[in-house]
């Protein structure tokens, strides 16, 4: 007997059983082990005739779910019954948090365990800390596991009931979403912003300045007022481009131009000198969402990509987890952190008494601790480079400089404000201005310096130095050249300054906003321009309807005061049922039910869809409409399609026009033999691509298929856009499995199918050339991945005496492996490739079989090699 173990990732069960060792079993769930029904043939059988079957939650009892264990998780479901039956005591170590205590409690249901159960929970992947963890276990909070299921509940109600009106009056299979509807809203509104934006033009003299002693240094300063008036910037317009204050002085061209020739060899002097002293305290180390916004800034990162590296860097024991709202240290890390900015920058970048950090996060939730490496003492980034791949390298970098640089001591040093003139040859006073920094004490800037959103912006702690400057001082104009602006829209959101918006608005989690931000972009709301986030016209409709006709559902307040609920519920002071009955069914107010019955009839299709872009110069009306394929531009009985790619805020009334009245971009190559059908060769967002059919109002939507790399909309002949029409092709029948074998090309590149197998093929043309035979041939070797050869062996060790297969190495992605043609096997760190012998190879495979057919996966049988213990006679 045994203890066991379950966490929910393969990852996190191999780094723990590193720890616990024998008398220990480790599991994985493999995530959640029972969900909501997610199909129609998800629903049992006993609830198909069930009016709320939908729904998968009986809004009528007490929103009782629905819940079942997906076909993907009964084999795993059906091993952990096992060593549940085998084991004398069960820990569940699923994550602490809501998400993590909901895994439990349904492991709990699922496996019906009769040995004692208990809960441990963690915060890092360290030996100390599972050894705490086995030590302090608890049992399981039903309160949040309660509120983890309100908030489930909550997005199934929301998602079910409102998905359907965009279904009838937007587009087929759009989805409504509680946090994912208004983050679309927030991406609407900054383009619709921008959309108003008129830009205007200002300008004013930039100049080279220098003291009458040269060895001081030069530097450069601005106009900023004319006969003691400030000069105007972009700052005093308004959207439409007008200029919003009188008391300013707005230069043209000719104008700034005539100052500057009349400023020439004028006698400049230093009018003020104004000098305040410069703090600025560390940031507080990371939670979930300033990760994800600095990730982006320094590199680059996406929200996903950031918290898929994070969760590797913490289920692999380097750093803490990576869901938290907190800005807390224990005391272990605060001393690790002063110890590792000691040993590296010196006791003066170290303040006596160690920083503490309090919470100021809206609605904070898994509040466990801050995100920073793991262990009582910290890793250095060096060392961890050659452990982990590069994206874990980077971020783990990230956390350390910001964890260590969150207990060093301020920077400090001198900001200082610059005025400086002359008289013109004309008789205008000019004033100029220009400021400087200087950091006497870098402080924590010696190991950290925070990103920004703006691209074009200085960093905020970056030193701009000036000479030595004081009033009175005499100054030269080396150069004064007028400089033209132009005010710019509002900045489009990116990733990173979304992530802070949404949890400036307290909308939904930061731990969900990865996985949102990727939704609303994999369903067409969003496409990125660079960084930053275009909202898409499909994304104008849906906005326009929900905000029409389902206001509060997407109310920003509405939807920040849900999270505040979902917290008094983990609280224990607000009930789950009465609390999901007042938002689904409604008291004195409207419910989600009755709202979106009773407002399906006062919605206009044709309205939400349609998009106002101005009036031609004879008149006629412009609009940009959403239809069932594609967003198109109409003008009376005009029609042309909007490019998937061009930005909203860049269809103006003049691009409108232009795409009506210039001659198509498409080629009509001819009409389908079979059909009739026009055939059509068009350039799209994702590439060039042939068409069967027009798309048009009721019809079926059109056949297309993208152009191999060698093709061009140009040129391409109807004889080969009827061939890429007509993929997949079918190359044959395997003989062995009476299973088809077919040809076709995908986003990662042409490719062969047979069942749920592929192989890739190495050039497009291929997939009309193939052989039968040749794809038999590809489909008896080893899966290799995209762009691998057959690699050259490094070494043949002979023949394996378990199977009588020759066994060589060779180098992989992942560096040595030994193949016998079938099975791969990687070496470890202790085998040499110049070294291994075949008995060693040998094993390894005999190892990966094993593997394998636990896995439910058994390798074919490998090719004997003629003459040997196996082969054919």
């Amino acid at each position: 007997m045994s203890k066991l173990v379950i966490v929910e990732s393969p990852a996190k069960a191999r780094t723990i059983a590193g720890y616990l060792g024998a008398g220990f079993v480790v599991e994985s769930s493999i995530g959640h082990v029972r969900d909501l029904p997610r199909r129609a043939e998800d629903v049992p059988k006993a609830f198909k005739d069930k009016d709320w079957a939908r729904l998968g939650v009986d809004t009528e009892r007490g929103f009782e779910p629905l819940y079942i264990v997906p076909k993907e998780k009964k084999a795993q479901i059906t091993k952990l019954q096992k060593l549940v039956r085998d084991a004398d005591e069960l820990y569940l170590a699923t994550d602490e948090d809501r998400e993590g205590e909901s895994i439990a409690w349904h492991l709990l249901e699922t496996l019906n365990p009769k040995i004692p159960v208990r809960r441990m929970v963690f915060h890092e992947i360290t030996r100390e800390a599972i050894t705490r963890a086995l030590e302090q276990t608890r049992d399981l909070d039903l309160r949040l596991v309660d509120a983890q299921e309100s908030r489930r509940i909550l997005d199934r109600l929301f998602g079910y009931e409102v998905s359907p009106v965009l279904w009838k009056m937007v587009r087929p299979r759009l989805s409504a979403g509680r946090v994912q509807s208004p983050a679309i809203r927030i991406l609407v509104e900054r383009e619709q912003e921008r959309m108003r934006f008129r830009s205007a033009s200002y300008w004013d003299v930039e100049g080279t300045f220098r003291g009458r002693d040269e060895s001081k240094g030069r530097f450069s300063a601005t106009l900023v007022a004319v006969d003691g008036a400030r000069l105007a910037t972009g700052k005093y317009f308004d959207e439409s481009g007008a200029l919003a204050r009188r008391d300013v002085v707005l230069l043209n061209r000719a104008e700034a131009e005539g100052m500057a020739a009349d400023l020439a060899g004028a006698d400049f002097v230093v009018r003020s000198v104004e000098r305040k002293p410069y703090r600025r305290s560390p940031y507080p180390p990371f939670r979930t969402s300033t990760l994800q916004q600095e990730a982006g800034r320094q590199l680059r990162f996406t929200s996903q990509r950031t918290m898929q590296t994070a969760q590797r860097l913490y289920e692999n024991g380097y750093i803490t987890y990576m869901r938290t709202d907190s800005t807390e240290l224990s005391a272990t890390a605060v001393a690790a952190a002063r110890a590792e900015a000691v040993g590296r920058y010196g006791k003066e970048f170290v303040p006596e008494a160690p920083r503490v950090y309090r919470q100021t996060v809206r609605n904070a939730q898994e509040a466990h601790e801050a995100i920073r490496p793991a262990g009582d003492r910290f890793r250095s980034p060096e060392s961890v480079k050659g452990q982990v791949d590069k994206d874990a390298a980077k971020l783990y970098e990230l956390i350390w400089k910001r964890t260590v640089a969150c207990q060093m001591a301020d920077a400090v040093g001198e900001s200082v404000s610059v005025r400086l003139g002359a008289g013109s040859t004309s008789g205008r006073d000019a004033e100029f201005g220009t400021s400087g920094k200087t950091i006497t004490f870098p402080g924590f800037l010696r190991a950290y310096v925070e990103g920004s959103d703006d691209p074009d912006a200085d960093l905020e702690d970056q030193e701009r130095r000036l000479p030595p400057l004081a009033e009175g001082d005499p100054l030269l104009a080396d150069s004064l050249e007028a400089k033209g602006h132009d005010t710019k829209p509002p900045q489009r959101f990116t990733e990173a300054s979304l992530v802070r918006r949404l949890e400036e608005l307290g909308i939904g989690r930061p731990s969900t906003y990865a996985s949102i931000i990727q939704t609303i972009q994999d369903r067409g709301y969003v496409f990125k321009k660079g960084t930053a986030l275009v909202p898409s016209f499909t994304a104008f409709a849906v906005v326009s309807l929900l905000v029409g006709h389902f206001g509060d559902l997407i109310d920003y307040t509405f939807t920040a005061r849900m999270e505040d609920d979902l917290d008094k519920i983990a609280g224990g002071t607000e009930e789950m049922v009465p609390w999901l009955s007042h938002f689904y069914f409604g008291n004195d107010s409207q419910g989600l039910k009755r709202a979106v019955s009773d407002g399906l009839g006062d919605i206009d299709a044709r309205e939400v869809n349609s998009i106002p872009i101005g009036e031609d110069a004879a008149g006629m009306a412009v609009i940009a409409r959403v239809g069932r394929y594609g967003p198109y531009l109409e003008r009376g009985a005009d029609r042309a399609s909007i490019p998937d790619d061009l930005p909203p805020d860049e269809l103006t009334l003049e691009v409108a026009v232009g795409l009506l009245e210039a001659p198509s971009g498409d080629r009509r190559l001819g009409s389908d033999p079979a059909g009739g059908l026009p055939v059509l060769a068009r350039a799209g967002r994702y590439g060039p691509y042939v068409q069967l059919g027009e798309a048009g109002d009721g019809a079926a939507k059109p056949v297309t298929a993208s152009l191999f790399k060698t093709m061009d909309v140009e040129t391409i002949s109807l004889e080969e856009a009827l061939l890429l029409l007509s993929l997949p092709r079918v190359v044959g029948v395997d003989p062995d499995t009476a299973e088809e074998i077919t040809a076709l090309n995908g986003r990662y590149g042409p490719y062969l199918k047979k069942g749920d197998e592929t192989r890739s093929l190495e050039a497009e043309e291929q997939i009309f050339s193939i052989t039968l035979p040749a794809a038999l041939a590809l489909f008896s070797e080893p899966k290799r991945r995209r762009g691998q050869r057959n690699a050259a062996a490094l070494r043949e060790l002979g023949v394996d005496p378990a199977t009588g297969c020759t066994v060589v190495v060779k180098d992989g992605r992942f560096g040595p492996y030994v193949t016998d043609g079938s099975v791969n096997a990687s070496l470890r760190k202790d085998d040499l490739v110049e070294q291994v012998t075949i008995e060693r190879a040998s094993e390894l495979l005999a190892a990966r079989r094993v593997k394998l057919e636990a896995q439910g996966k058994p390798a074919k049988p490998c090719t004997p090699t003629p003459g040997e213990p196996g082969a054919a006679a």
